[in-house]
């Protein structure tokens, strides 16, 4: 027993003092940020420190011993070790101990998450947003409902209407919100790059085009060069026909249709059906197409963005950052912004690209340049460009990372979907729904029975949120760790 304390205390204070160097060295970095993250950003290169190892063992000892095993605290990880290693009678100077405890961080998170998503009714459970699309912008009942059951943020995806359905839809808000004496948040997704099946050839029916598995279709920009009875699709965005390359996996409307790049030509790509799992049998007009092994350099912003922003600027309180991949990114947006309002738009980072995963941690320093920004795990795209069977693995990894920097984070896409659209829920989608109350917010999607789900899903946060602290992780290494320090070493050489 005395020998496991012993190696214990050596392993702390070993993982201690890299963790005091690693912030050392990153003092500039720390000094471009906003003062708002300082703390915040202590703490997120001390965890990352800690993530960049696997603790597995020295965690066992942790628990064979009585003494906490790190895990369940990411938001104040250098303190929990300091009082790790106060129990086993190290003693510390005042001022050595980090300021950053258990109390601090969680003021700082909610502080922060109140910035973003307002102060709530029901501070104990997630902010809830809730889907608009152009039917609520002649239904002020039925937002004055949504409020008064729940809801804090509103959000208008700009990939569809137009402004003049926006503003129908903010106006009506605005006015429930003031008869109710409810107050809600405005949050606007940007479009971002419209990736989807257009339908060149094949008939006279440009919706939707009859495919089996084994066929050979193409991928082109104009039916140049093709007879009218090949099956062509065009992808939407000019360029990604250049960036594939033989091997490569394509998936069709939410990866229910599957292909690999079998022929690259000058101006066409063959992919072969390997997989249909569509009940029609058909690929369908406007339908997403995901490239998940291919590098696709495309601009995040389009220019129907840039078109967009003066409206969200002046309308909106939070900006859905839509494929965002790296830091640059990032800069660009709030470059951007600033150039419209000095009174800008908090931007939420979604996260639906393996790029955005990988570069979550430089992502994160950026944002803390803001005095407030927020991450989505957008997990619609983001399941399908990862693989369906990772997303449980890497939405943990951001809620992780997150926590670490204190950044407000929104649990998104198919929360409750059955029960939305069908006024019945499935037993998987209800456990998925429980693991929410591990984020900040929980969006829905529009559908006839959102009254009902604000419900359930409020009640099933409220049972969640009694567990959530009892949950013990073990750590392995973590590569998203691993690849920031990889990245801030590549940059001063280069």
């Amino acid at each position: 027993m005395s020998f496991s304390l012993e190696q214990i205390q050596k392993e702390l204070a070993l993982i201690e003092q890299k963790m005091l160097q690693e912030e050392h060295q990153k003092a500039d970095l720390l000094l471009q940020l906003h003062p708002n993250h300082f703390h915040s950003a202590r703490n997120f290169i001390h965890y990352l420190v800690l993530r960049s190892e696997d603790i597995r063992g020295l965690q066992d000892l942790l628990h064979i011993n009585g003494l906490s095993s790190l895990a369940s605290s990411e938001s104040h990880i250098h303190r929990q070790l300091q009082a790790i290693r106060q129990i086993l009678s190290h003693k510390y100077k005042l001022e050595e101990l980090d300021s950053c405890t258990y109390s601090f961080s969680m003021d700082s998170l909610e502080e922060k998450s109140n910035f973003l998503f307002g102060t709530k009714s029901e501070p104990e459970i997630p902010s809830i947003m809730v889907t608009f699309d152009s039917g609520f912008a002649g239904n002020y009942s039925l937002i004055k409902s949504l409020l008064q059951n729940g809801m804090n943020v509103a959000r208008i995806n700009c990939a569809h209407d137009d402004e003049a359905t926006w503003s129908k839809m903010i106006n009506k808000l605005k006015k429930a919100s003031r008869v109710s004496g409810i107050s809600c948040k405005i949050y606007m997704d940007l479009a971002g790059p419209k990736i989807r099946t257009i339908i060149l050839g094949k008939g006279k029916d440009k919706r939707k085009v009859k495919i089996k598995e084994g066929q050979l279709i193409w991928l082109a920009e104009s039916m140049a060069g093709f007879e009218k009875d090949e099956i062509v699709i065009s992808p939407n965005e000019r360029g990604i026909l250049s960036m594939l390359k033989v091997g490569e996996r394509v998936f069709i409307d939410d990866g229910l249709i599957r292909a690999v790049v079998e022929k690259v030509k000058k101006d066409a790509v063959g992919i072969r059906i390997t997989r249909d799992s569509s009940k029609s049998g058909r690929i369908k007009s406007e339908k997403g197409i995901n490239f998940p092994d291919s590098e696709i350099d495309i601009p995040a912003l389009t220019a129907y963005d840039r078109e967009c922003l003066p409206f969200i600027c002046a309308n909106a309180d939070l900006v859905g950052f839509s494929f965002v991949r790296n830091p640059r990114d990032m800069e660009e947006l709030r470059s951007l912004i600033y150039e419209i309002s000095e009174e800008a738009p908090a931007i939420i980072l979604k996260i639906e690209t393996p790029d955005a995963v990988k570069n979550l941690p430089m992502l994160l320093m950026e944002g803390m340049k803001m005095k407030g920004f927020g991450v989505m795990i957008a997990r619609g795209d983001l399941a399908v460009e990862i693989g369906f069977e990772r997303l449980g693995e890497i939405q943990e990894e951001i809620l992780w990372i997150c926590e670490a920097a204190h950044v407000p984070v929104i649990w998104a896409t198919q929360v409750l979907e059955s029960l939305n659209k069908s006024g019945m829920a499935s037993r998987s989608e209800i456990t998925d729904a429980g693991h929410a109350a591990h984020a900040d917010c929980v969006m829905l999607n529009k559908g006839e029975h959102t009254i009902e789900v604000i419900e359930t899903l409020k009640d099933i946060l409220h049972r969640s949120v009694t567990h959530r602290k009892k949950k013990r992780f073990t750590f392995r290494k973590l590569k998203i760790a691993e690849r920031f320090f990889q990245l801030i070493e590549k940059e001063k050489g280069s």
